[in-house]
């Protein structure tokens, strides 16, 4: 046997081609699994679709896999953009409901609010309402209905009074979430400002009991002066004489406040049409304060007027501008000091001052009475109210005098600004719309 080179074995050399194809496939295999990591890393980084592998060595497997994951981000792409229509959608309708809403997370924190909630509450930032919610959340009835409600799963309701920065009665409705929101979730406040209407509510009950009290007292008192008539004074002129008297103010009395509140219902009925025609406000003012005079005679009071000529209000309506007029001088008179000045003016509004920025004309009628306490100045319009009750009836008021003027002002479209100082006087300005 002769002795040379050595030839390698068939098996080794099919070996190596072997390890050299897996090696060569493995490294392409690396290749197309690297390309398409980073096609996968782009689209999500890009939050967009998944770009397409090309190249001469692409493998069909990973190719296949390529062309799933576009099909699959395109279908996820189509979901999350349907959900965010859908989020849009209810966000519209939660923010376009006309009773406040507030969303609470699992803290009881304030994560958002509609339109209506940050007009009640004010605006905080990322479109929370601000202001006076945090009083809101902090009152004992809404801590309960709100701890209620997730220990029960049910909607709970409690009825709460917040007394700053003004009075306000709020319904609230806690609804608990399950499953939560996407933003985190958990319960839905939905408010109900009865405000006004338990205002609206109270007044209609006061109005009742006031009407009635105040026909009550001088119809009892002219049925007793006539029972006292007709029995022990029936042979005693003098009596007589005195009872009449006091019978014929107490008609009187109950006459006066018959016309008044006839007089309040026709302006009611007519409040929502303006009127038509022009008024000299000053002419008509001079004339007011000229037949006033047998009125303001017993308490002494006199008129100083300051008139500017050629002041006109239009549209308006003189019959009930005089009435105006008269109201709030007789109000002066009445209440005002004994033998004090009433000061009556009327002048063009001056621009940029706190009335409407269209032409107008302002009435005012000042006295030098006691003065009206803070606390009573927003319900001196209402009906039969009065700061003092006894002092009221005493001098022979109604207590329509100023409601009246409320409501002939709101036809109209005017402004009454009641301002008082105690121990100085009070001021009533009526800004009425004029001539362009």
């Amino acid at each position: 046997m002769a002795f040379g080179a050595l030839e390698p074995a068939p098996g080794l050399a099919a070996l190596g081609v072997t390890g050299l194809a897996a090696f060569g496939v493995a490294r392409l295999w690396l290749g197309n699994l690297r390309r398409l990591t980073e096609a996968l890393r782009q689209a999500a980084d890009d939050h967009g679709p998944v770009p397409a592998l090309e190249g001469p060595l692409l493998l069909p497997s990973i190719a296949e896999i390529g062309e799933t994951a576009r099909r699959l981000a395109r279908a996820l792409a189509s979901q999350a953009e349907q959900v965010a229509r859908l989020r849009q959608a209810d966000a519209a309708i939660i923010e376009r409901l006309p009773d406040p809403l507030v969303v609470l997370d699992e803290t009881g924190a304030a994560l958002r609010a509609n339109g209506a909630a940050r007009t009640l509450f004010g605006s905080g930032q990322g479109g929370a309402p601000g202001g006076d919610l945090a009083a809101l959340l902090r009152h004992p009835a809404l801590a309960e209905a709100v701890a209620s409600a997730r220990a029960a799963g049910l909607p709970q309701r409690a009825d709460i009074a917040l007394p700053v920065p003004v009075m306000r009665e709020l319904t609230v409705h806690a609804v608990p979430l399950d499953p939560p929101l996407s933003d985190g979730g958990r319960l839905l406040l939905l408010l109900s400002d009865r405000t006004r209407d338990r205002a609206v509510e109270r007044m209609r009950v006061d109005f009742v009991a006031n009407a009635s009290h105040e026909l009550r007292t001088p119809l009892a008192s002219v049925i007793g002066f006539i029972d006292t008539l007709r029995g022990p004074a029936k042979d005693d002129p003098e009596a007589q004489a005195r009872f009449l008297g006091i019978m014929a103010d107490q008609a009187e009395r109950m006459r006066r406040l018959i016309d008044d509140l006839l007089g309040l219902s026709r302006i009611e009925v007519t409040e929502h049409q303006p009127p038509t025609g022009r008024v000299d406000l000053a002419t008509l003012a001079a004339a007011e304060a000229e037949a006033m005079a047998p009125i303001l005679a017993p308490r002494g009071a006199t008129v100083a007027l300051a008139l500017t000529p050629g002041t006109v209000a239009a549209p308006a309506d003189a019959g009930q501008i005089g009435q105006v007029l008269r109201n709030l001088l007789e109000n002066a008179a009445r209440y005002g000091r004994e033998g004090g000045t009433i000061r009556l003016s009327v002048a063009p509004a001056e621009p940029g001052t706190r009335w409407p920025a269209r032409p107008g004309v302002v009435l005012t009628v000042q006295d030098e009475g006691p003065g009206i306490p803070r606390q009573h100045i927003p319900r001196l319009t209402e009906r039969f109210y009065r700061v003092d009750r006894g002092r009221g009836r005493s001098i022979g008021g109604t207590g329509l005098g100023l409601a009246i003027v409320k409501h002939i002002v709101n036809r109209h479209r005017g402004v009454l600004l009641i301002e008082s100082e105690e121990g100085v006087g009070s001021t009533f300005r009526v800004w009425l719309p004029a001539e362009g």
